[in-house]
């Protein structure tokens, strides 16, 4: 009770004092507020979707706020810059071995953001992010877009091309991975030991070409290739020390449909990538991850308020022929399913209330997933299960100040001493405060 009390007086100063993601650049080069684009940053709402469709290039901006007048050169007078910073403290049920309980991060994270028209139909929105943890600054989620416009059959086609570093940060639904709740979370809690390589596991770490269209304004589709690219790595790639490292190219693709009927909104779709990966070379074994998705996303409003959900399903196929050979595996054939589900209820843009469930099974592999202290799994068991509950207020639309409650039922195969150490699937439930500025 007494832990309580004290989260309740921190987050009372806080009101008082009043995944990138809603990027204020954008809103000075349109000249419109951040609600015109999201719903609660950074899901997108139909408008933000069509500007990230059409390359970030809307702007309110008149010849006087212009440096040239044609194709050749035009160039706004003001730079596309914006700043985040996320400040928060995470507390976790039962204190990690040998560490502290309570971790703030003053800041968790800070991002440097050049956000908006580049030239005209070619726009930008990349992230340079600082950690604590790390005590540097590195390339963060990344999409550089080319964007068109014709027409087909007597139906609108928006089309273009995207240079990202992460599969799916190219994507302007709120389903799938890069952009997917939660959008803020601790970057001090424990992790599952098992997740699908699409959810996650190269971002940041790939470069990758694309082209994607959307028609009629009901069916979209986006086919991207990417290539490993190590931060921090040698160059030309060696490959050493990293555990993905692609064969050739890998492609992902991205198939969806939406649809408006009455007030609701949804959109159905499909994605997935392919990859051959060498684990710490650039030749010999290779692993391969194949991993078919499926999502989904509902809108419907209330007056001025909204209750949207999302979900996702993702099923990975795994052949661990290096993994097998070097003895990290004990099986070559193993497999993943990943579900995410989540809703939000939006009053007006100052308040939000969000609940998720999410869970991971899969195939035991005594192996890849042996016991070890806090992080192992005492049978070889990936499955993990769930849910988070987020409070959200907006006092001005570029501050958020959240509260989050993640408890688990399951954690790496067992509700009750799933490490082998003693350690319960619900000792790593965590509290998790966070003030994020946006300016």
């Amino acid at each position: 009770m007494r832990k309580i009390m004290q989260w309740i007086t921190m987050l009372a100063l806080v009101l008082s004092a009043a995944r990138s993601y809603a990027v204020p650049s954008f809103a000075r080069q349109t000249g419109l507020s951040c609600n015109v684009c999201h719903s609660n940053p950074p899901e997108l709402t139909a408008f933000g979707r069509n500007f990230k469709l059409h390359g970030y290039t809307l702007s309110n901006t008149q010849p006087k706020d212009k440096i040239g007048n044609g194709h050749d050169l035009l160039l706004t007078k003001y730079i596309p810059l914006s700043a985040m910073v996320l400040i928060s403290d995470t507390e976790i049920q039962a204190t990690e071995p040998q560490t502290q309980n309570g971790t703030a991060g003053f800041p968790q994270q800070l991002s440097l953001f050049l956000a908006g028209a580049l030239a005209p139909r070619f726009g930008a929105m990349a992230q340079f992010t600082y950690t604590h943890a790390s005590d540097h600054f590195t390339m963060d989620n990344t999409d550089l877009r080319y964007a068109n416009h014709t027409s087909l059959g007597g139906h609108s086609l928006f089309y273009g091309v995207t240079l990202n570093n992460s599969p799916t940060v190219e994507d302007v639904w709120n389903s799938t991975p890069s952009w997917g709740f939660p959008w803020i979370s601790t970057g001090s809690g424990v992790s599952p030991i098992a997740s699908p390589i699409i959810n996650g596991g190269l971002a940041q770490d790939v470069a990758g070409l694309g082209a994607y269209g959307l028609f009629a304004n009901h069916l979209y589709g986006d086919v991207t290739v990417y290539r490993s690219e190590h931060a921090g790595g040698s160059t030309p790639v060696t490959g050493t020390g990293f555990d993905n490292n692609i064969s050739g190219a890998a492609p992902y693709w991205r198939a969806a449909w939406q649809q408006t009927f009455g007030d609701n909104y949804l959109e159905l779709g499909t994605y997935g990538i392919y990859v051959n990966s060498y684990p710490g070379a650039i030749s010999g074994p290779t692993n391969r991850f194949v991993d078919p998705s499926f999502d989904f996303q509902f809108e419907h409003p209330f007056g001025a308020n909204l209750l949207d959900a999302h979900g996702t399903y993702i099923h990975e196929s795994t052949n661990l022929g290096a993994d097998l050979a070097a003895g990290t595996a004990a099986n070559k054939n193993d497999h993943l399913n990943m579900v995410k589900l989540d809703s939000t209820y939006h009053w007006t843009n100052r308040y939000s209330l969000t609940g998720a469930w999410f869970t991971t099974t899969g195939n035991a592999d005594a192996t890849l997933y042996a016991p070890a202290a806090l992080t192992g799994s005492n049978n070889g068991s990936p499955n993990t299960a769930g849910y988070i509950a987020q409070a959200g207020y907006w006092p001005v639309q570029n501050i958020d100040i959240s509260l989050a409650y993640t408890g688990y039922t399951k954690f790496n195969g067992a509700s009750t001493n799933y490490d082998g150490a003693n350690r319960n699937a619900s000792d790593n439930n965590t509290v998790y405060m966070a003030l994020w500025l946006n300016f």
